[in-house]
């Protein structure tokens, strides 16, 4: 009995032995290895919090930081000869909250000539400027897509008839004019501009319509105003960068009378 319980010891002893051991191998290998595994470890965790050493990619600096005064954008002499008889020659503006990105003017008047009739005629000149900003891109290229964007607004104006549209060239960096009439109580012919310059749009409206037996308005004629209105507003945002910090973005335009696209719905 003595001998069968010190065996059973023995037994019990033995089967113990190579967990211990086995323990005890893992616990030395884990210490071989584990220092090096541990420093791998705390270098990784180490270098993953670190910031990266690479520089993130720099956003695009904008052309243009400002936009001039709308009303100032076009000539008060190209005022004159697109808009006859304007109510207000000095423009209207629209009300913004930030001028500095969004800005427009426009302009209507009634040109009557007695027994030949009334002309009437309405323009318009919107700006509107973008930053680069990390989420949305660089300034030009939300720019660009806005263009796109009023290009497609222009040709689906409310009432458009005949709309045709094509690449206005030399205007900016890209322009597009939109041309179509609309009836209302008369015939109107218009005329929408849409350009890009940098990170700068310009939309240039200008519509005509014709009243008391007066002869229709030229659309050829309207369209070549047009292009020339959208050239003097380019021209004008040029003008207004090259202002100094403080002073008056507004800068007049050019005086003369180079081509020019618009488009825009009639207005009255």
């Amino acid at each position: 009995m003595q001998r069968s319980a010190s065996r059973l010891t023995r037994v019990l002893a033995c089967a113990a032995v190579p967990v211990i051991l086995t323990v005890a191998g893992c616990s030395s290998d884990s210490g071989k290895g584990s220092g090096s595994d541990s420093a791998k470890k705390s270098g990784s965790s180490s270098s993953s919090s670190q910031p990266s050493s690479k520089p993130s990619a720099a956003l695009e600096k904008v052309a243009f930081a400002k936009l001039p005064d709308p009303c100032k954008a076009v000539a008060s002499k190209t005022i004159d000869s697109l808009v006859p008889e304007a109510k207000e020659k000095n423009g209207t503006a629209a009300k913004s909250n930030d001028l500095a990105n969004r800005a427009s003017c426009s302009w209507n008047g009634l040109d009557t000539d007695g027994a030949k009739g009334s002309q009437y005629r309405w323009l318009s000149v919107s700006l509107v400027r973008y930053d680069s900003h990390a989420s949305l891109g660089s300034g030009n290229k939300r720019a660009e897509d806005q263009y796109n964007k009023q290009v497609e607004t222009a040709k689906t104006a409310e009432g458009a008839q005949n709309v045709k549209a094509e690449q206005a060239g030399g205007i900016g960096d890209q322009a597009t004019s939109v041309t179509f009439g609309v009836k209302k109580d008369v015939d109107f012919a218009n005329t929408t501009i849409v350009a890009r310059t940098q990170n700068v749009v310009i939309t240039v409206d200008y519509n005509g319509a014709a009243y008391e037996g007066a002869g229709a308005p030229d659309a050829a004629k309207l369209l070549q105003d047009a292009i020339a209105a959208t050239k003097e507003a380019v021209t004008s945002v040029g003008s207004a960068a090259d202002q100094p910090d403080g002073a008056p973005s507004g800068s007049a335009a050019p005086s003369g009378s180079a081509s020019a696209s618009s488009s825009a719905s009639p207005q009255q």
